[in-house]
């Protein structure tokens, strides 16, 4: 699972248009901010649909695409529902240390596009 691209984003937001998702993760103020350290899971209204760079992240519900740019960061969303929180989740995926705080920043993204959502007991 080596071999992303460190300097680049990892996530691009159609939302965005063809601008790539941000470094820093702007919340807005009615939003709860991502935290890693709370189980997540893939949201049921997703799907993944793998490509030669990645994947492309398509929501059922609110018709967002979204394209994730690393084959490891594919196996990081799959692998989320089998993980209590993101870190731990990095670990088994093998996502080298200075590496995860560009991951992290992926996957608030796809947080806040609705793509992962938090895991409660209910959602296992």
């Amino acid at each position: 699972m080596r071999g992303v691209l460190i300097d680049a984003p990892l996530v691009t937001d159609s939302a965005a248009g063809s601008q790539p998702a941000a470094e820093g993760v702007t919340i807005p103020r009615d939003e709860v901010p991502f935290d890693p350290s709370v189980p997540w899971r893939k949201s049921p209204s997703v799907a993944l649909r793998p490509e030669p760079f990645g994947a492309l992240v398509y929501h059922f519900g609110n018709r967002k695409l979204s394209f994730l740019k690393s084959m490891p960061l594919v196996a990081v969303v799959k692998a989320l529902q089998d993980h209590p929180d993101v870190p731990s989740t990095l670990r088994a995926c093998e996502v080298p240390p200075a590496q995860h705080a560009a991951y992290v920043t992926a996957l608030a993204t796809l947080a806040r596009s609705q793509m992962i959502q938090r895991r409660t007991e209910e959602s296992t």
